[in-house]
């Protein structure tokens, strides 16, 4: 899959998503190759263009922790179920060496599950981590 096919899957999940939830799950996310010194942030999609940058070691810190030592294919998903402010909530792995990272800037996790409307809203994520099982991003 090429980045702007990526880019539409990611914007229309998150539209259903947001459909299912009757609310924003997610309002910022960001397209991220690895390492990223070779390519850094793909694309970015959210209310923090200027420091999203500048801030991603420290706001990913905690999803790097959750995937520590795990063997990670196209399509899977990690959640840090108590990431907070501007610390990721999500990740799904979407090619060789790219991942998508998903965050609710206001809640975190434990917060979105609480509402029953997620798990509505899970399955359209899943519906997307099944296109990139089958179709991953091309580095």
């Amino acid at each position: 899959m090429d980045l702007e096919t990526a880019r539409r899957h990611i914007i229309d999940c998150l539209k259903r998503m947001e459909a299912c939830y009757l609310q924003p799950v997610f309002g910022e996310w960001a397209i991220l190759a690895v390492p990223v010194k070779a390519g850094g942030v793909l694309a970015y999609s959210g209310a923090r263009a200027e420091e999203f940058r500048r801030l991603l070691p420290r706001d990913a810190e905690p999803l790097r922790a959750a995937a520590a030592g795990k063997k990670l294919g196209e399509g899977d998903l990690e959640f840090v179920p108590d990431a907070a402010d501007t610390h990721y909530d999500a990740f799904m792995k979407i090619g060789p060496a790219s991942y998508l990272v998903l965050n609710h800037t206001a809640k975190t996790m434990n917060d979105i599950r609480a509402d029953k409307k997620w798990l509505k809203a899970q399955g359209v994520l899943f519906e997307l981590s099944e296109k990139f099982r089958a179709d991953p991003l091309e580095s």
